[in-house]
């Protein structure tokens, strides 16, 4: 996508957009838009949905929270930013000619395009603004828990992803993502709400938006160690873009278990077999650290064709999809710490 695209800003819902499917939403924005409401605290809660276009669950809880708000002033100002409205019309995670919308934000690793002006514009907006709380809504297409990630360690942070649930996830790569942009200046999390198409996945980002559309201020004490378990992403695991690879295509470089999303949120053992490697010697999988080293070794072996885990760890966004593989990467793998 060449060119300029400007940040659409509204101080009113439109018509049509409380009761429209995440993929007829072009219909109503027709681009990235930041709608402004005020509420009895000026302070804003700041949502950002549809980041990925094939996430639709806080499209879906925003229009849930704002259906029982309709007639009421809001507890506290809320900024809902818009984001992939092109992508989400095609229920995919990006468009092929698209960056990716949580890769854009400041600090990120791509080069200046619309897409980067555009998230610098949103961010500059909400500081500006003065921000309570970040919130980023996205779903996994693995088999996930529900779980708070958060780019800084501080007390706030984890009040605000605790408040989600008892999984928090503590990351500070990949780069460029909406919330570590946002924790500059606020308390930010990214909210994980299992797949797409889960009712109670709704349901409960509305209820924590809601909670946090209520608050007056976030404690500021750490969460007790038995109010929270805490992990830190240690490692991004991508398959080597050489590679060809597969669930069921048995004549592949790297033939992958399918059931591998099962290793989510779960303890793994050493030894632990993520597939079968057609040209043994080669290893068809690249883990890089959050300084952007390579740790692969640390962390895997190939013993006799067979992909192996090489130490505990715990992975999490491992998925069956491929085309997310090739987008994105095949996993995290984190480490507990202890609070």
């Amino acid at each position: 996508m060449g060119g300029l695209m400007m940040l659409n800003q509204l101080d009113h819902l439109p018509d049509g957009l409380l009761d429209v499917s995440p993929e007829q939403l072009h219909t109503v924005l027709p681009e990235p838009t930041l709608i402004h409401l005020t509420g009895r605290q000026p302070a804003p809660l700041f949502v950002s949905v549809l980041l990925h276009g094939n996430e639709p669950t806080g499209f879906l809880a925003i229009q849930a929270l704002l259906k029982k708000q309709v007639s009421q002033t809001l507890p506290r100002s809320l900024s809902v930013f818009f984001g992939n409205i092109t992508a989400a019309r095609q229920n995919l995670r990006r468009l092929d000619n698209q960056p990716d919308y949580n890769r854009i934000w400041p600090g990120t690793e791509l080069p200046d395009c619309a897409e980067t002006q555009l998230a610098q514009a949103c961010t500059d907006i909400m500081k500006a603004r003065g921000v309570f709380a970040s919130v980023d809504v996205h779903n996994n297409t693995g088999l996930n828990p529900y779980y708070g990630c958060i780019n800084k360690l501080d007390n706030d942070f984890l009040q605000l992803a605790a408040l989600f649930g008892r999984l928090v996830v503590y990351f500070l790569r990949p780069k460029g993502v909406q919330s570590a942009a946002f924790a500059e200046f606020c308390p930010a999390v990214t909210l994980e709400c299992g797949r797409p198409g889960q009712q109670h996945g709704v349901d409960h980002a509305a209820e924590y938006l809601n909670s946090c559309l209520h608050l007056s201020g976030l404690p500021n004490y750490q969460p007790q160690a038995h109010d929270i378990d805490l992990f830190h992403t240690v490692a991004q695991v991508k398959v080597h873009e050489r590679v060809g690879f597969s669930f069921t295509q048995t004549d592949t470089d790297l033939l992958l278990n399918d059931d591998l999303e099962r290793m989510n949120f779960t303890e793994i053992a050493p030894g632990a077999l993520l597939g079968t490697v057609k040209a043994n010697g080669f290893m068809p999988v690249v883990a890089q650290d959050e300084h952007g080293n390579d740790v692969t070794d640390n962390f895997f072996s190939l013993q006799s064709g067979k992909l192996q885990i090489n130490r505990q760890t715990m992975p999490s966004m491992l998925t069956l999809d491929e085309r997310v593989i090739r987008q994105d990467c095949l996993c995290y793998l984190m480490e507990r710490i202890h609070l």
